[in-house]
């Protein structure tokens, strides 16, 4: 294939005879569609193997990724040769053997877990939850993005980066470390190093190109606190407690001015997807870097005990008054972050070590 585009054009005609799926997280963030799309590329550059990427949402959600929207555009990426969860029949594509690769998570969420046996390969960043160590490759490192790991391989297949994939991969990493910052806690120098190297192939200088994608991301013009919540969301099973936590980008004071009833919109997420805890990790610059989080429970008890857990777990957590009356079922609180480098990949093992005990 010549380039990108012309592969995943050739990936879609003959997805029924695929024999390798590669599938992100269910958060379906820049990071997993962007990693998704180059190591399919990648994989068929360098082997002519027959490997669909799957974006693990639906197309009518892919617009409240607004970050991706951007990158997916300026890397001349046609959305019409790109699939969705919702244009395939999963199951069938699983049936016979289909091999599945997983790209930025090493653990499946609930809905799609049944799905372990096909595991084949993983190319992650997160923490190893110790799972399908058949997996070849299986490459997890504590890297600021799963695109630096892609970059990798390709550097370690002697596959040149093309302008197209440059511009989705450096544009993922630059997002992901925050523009390579090592005040957010999120850069490593392999992130640097690959950067350095496919930075000059992209047409905007990084940091022209990092404030564009920052722009589009923190943009939340017409959304509701159910888009809101749904536009960067992960969900975990903790023993009994199942648990949904969003990404939200913008303060917790402005979510108030936009909705006067937060609490009634997180109890009917949370009632819709059956949680019974739901947070927000609110990610913003105003102009620097800050975290603010929303955690709902659907008792006041339980609400209680996480707090006080998480209040011993160094997230160094401060009170946000909440003006409006709260109507609805269940308990909510809001809190300003003070340890900025705890995000939601640090936090989830700090849940599981809670409802684990």
């Amino acid at each position: 294939m010549h380039s990108i585009q012309a592969y995943l054009a050739a990936a879609k005609a003959d997805k029924s005879n695929v024999r390798k799926v590669i599938i992100g997280n269910e958060a379906a963030d820049l990071d997993s569609m962007a990693s998704s799309l180059a190591y399919g590329y990648l994989l068929n550059t360098q082997n002519g193997e027959d490997v669909l990427p799957v974006m693990p949402i639906a197309r009518a959600d892919f617009k409240l990724r607004t970050e991706a929207v951007y990158v997916f555009e300026e890397a001349g990426i046609i959305l019409d040769d790109v699939v969705f969860f919702d244009e395939v029949d999963f199951e069938a594509l699983m049936s016979g053997g289909t091999e599945l690769i997983l790209v930025d998570h090493n653990k499946f969420s609930p809905a799609l877990e049944k799905y372990s046996a096909n595991v084949s390969a993983i190319l992650d960043h997160h923490n190893d939850e110790g799972l399908y160590q058949e997996a070849s490759p299986r490459i997890i490192e504590l890297v600021g993005s799963t695109a630096t790991l892609v970059a990798m391989e390709f550097d370690r297949a002697d596959v040149a980066v093309e302008k197209d994939v440059a511009i989705l991969l450096a544009g993922t990493i630059l997002l992901d470390t925050v523009n390579l910052d090592p005040a957010a806690g999120r850069v490593t120098e392999s992130d640097i190093l690959v950067a350095e190297k496919i930075l000059p192939l992209c047409p905007l200088p990084g940091e022209d190109f990092f404030a564009n994608i920052q722009r589009e991301k923190f943009s939340v013009a017409g959304l509701s606190t159910n888009d809101l919540l749904r536009k960067d969301y992960k969900e975990f099973q903790f023993e009994t407690v199942r648990c949904g936590i969003g990404s939200a980008l913008l303060p917790v004071s402005q979510w108030q001015d936009m909705d006067n009833n937060l609490m009634a919109g997180f109890a009917s997420y949370a009632v819709t997807n059956e949680l019974g805890v739901l947070l927000s990790m609110n990610a913003y610059t105003n102009p620097d870097f800050n975290r603010d989080l929303v955690i709902y429970c659907v008792d006041k008890e339980g609400h209680d005990q996480l707090l006080e857990y998480l209040h011993g777990s160094g997230l160094e957590l401060s009170v946000i008054e909440y003006p409006q009356a709260q109507e609805g079922e269940g308990c909510i609180s809001f809190h300003c972050q003070g340890n900025l480098a705890i995000s939601r990949k640090k936090l989830q093992p700090l849940l599981a070590d809670f409802y684990t005990k």
